[in-house]
């Protein structure tokens, strides 16, 4: 697979990763098995850089990246693990983005993955004044200095808190909602990213499942499942599922983004390797709940670049179907 530097960390990365989400919550069972299932064909597939979250299943996700890479110390060495913090603040409000809280958050990670020093820590969406905070960068500093962290980027949700943070010198990534439904990041964002040397991490890659052209309008989902219960945005910011895209639109979307691919190419490998395709993005980290997920989410740093032809088809879908949705949102 192909690597790129990831930002600012010193690290090379596979360009397709794994979004690891689904393997601690908000998306359905998934089973201990299936998770070990999902992390082995990832990696066996070239996969070098697995995202995680200590909210995620609160700890499972992390708890089962760390006991995967402790029994194939082989893999371990040449993967590189990046979690988040902040969403177990609870009143979740900017003061409570402290160094006394970052410890123990960090240490909490540190734990559930079994490392000493944590490869990469990024800002999980937090309050948009916390970007803005000399007090937050300097904590993250002191974290990096005795040794908790290797490196810390953010993840955020609007395309103005991540030219806030890639402004700030030790910054080392942005993980930005970006994929076919969501181009306004390729505006400012990227180009910004690219001049300073910030990796980007792309998250919601394939919306939520709508762009692995699977769906219908008819298609539901378990009560368990974030595309049931924060459609309107009830538990967090409604960008995060389906990309903020009504349903509807998104389905009749993805079946013009399905009718781009080239023959023996899935929807979803197509879907990725146009956002391997941007300038400046260092990954893209697709979830998968089974094995063939995996491979097949992998499989698209295989494909051949995309041509102009398909990338302004790809263009004109999003201007036609979708910008008036998101654009003016994020």
């Amino acid at each position: 697979m192909e690597t790129r530097a990831l930002g600012r960390t010193g690290r090379q990365v596979g360009v397709v990763g794994l979004g690891c989400w689904q393997l601690g919550a908000d998306w359905g069972q998934v089973e201990e098995k299936d998770a070990v299932a999902v992390l082995e064909a990832a990696v066996e597939s070239g996969v070098t850089f697995l995202d995680t979250a200590d909210v995620y299943g609160d700890g499972r996700s992390e708890t089962l990246i760390g006991a995967f890479l402790r029994e194939r110390p082989d893999v371990a060495a040449r993967v590189t693990v990046a979690t988040k913090m902040g969403r177990r603040a609870n009143p979740h409000v900017p003061a409570e983005y402290s160094t006394a809280n970052f410890r123990a958050w960090a240490d909490r990670s540190r734990a559930n993955l079994g490392v000493d020093t944590l490869d990469l820590v990024q800002l999980h969406c937090p309050p948009t004044p916390v970007y803005s905070s000399d007090a937050v960068y300097d904590a993250l500093d002191a974290l990096v200095a005795d040794g908790t962290l290797a490196a810390y980027g953010v993840s955020v949700e609007t395309c103005d808190e991540a030219l806030t943070a890639i402004a700030r010198p030790n910054v080392a990534t942005v993980q930005i909602i970006l994929n076919a439904f969501r181009l306004k990041p390729l505006e400012r964002v990227l180009p910004a990213a690219r001049a300073a040397g910030v990796g980007i991490i792309a998250r919601v890659p394939l919306a939520s499942g709508l762009l692995s052209g699977k769906y219908d309008e008819t298609t539901t989902f378990g009560a368990d499942d974030h595309r049931t219960y924060n459609r309107h945005g009830e538990a967090f910011d409604v960008g995060e599922t389906f990309s903020g895209v009504p349903f509807d639109v998104g389905v009749a979307a993805a079946r013009e983004v399905a009718a781009l691919a080239p023959p023996g190419a899935t929807t979803a490998a197509f879907a990725l390797r146009w956002i391997v395709d941007q300038p400046g993005v260092s990954v893209v980290i697709p979830g998968a709940r089974n094995a063939e997920q995996a491979r097949g989410n992998a499989a698209a740093a295989g494909l051949a670049p995309l041509d102009a032809a398909a990338l302004d088809a790809v263009r004109g879908i999003y201007d036609a179907r979708v910008r008036s949705h998101v654009h003016d949102r994020w």
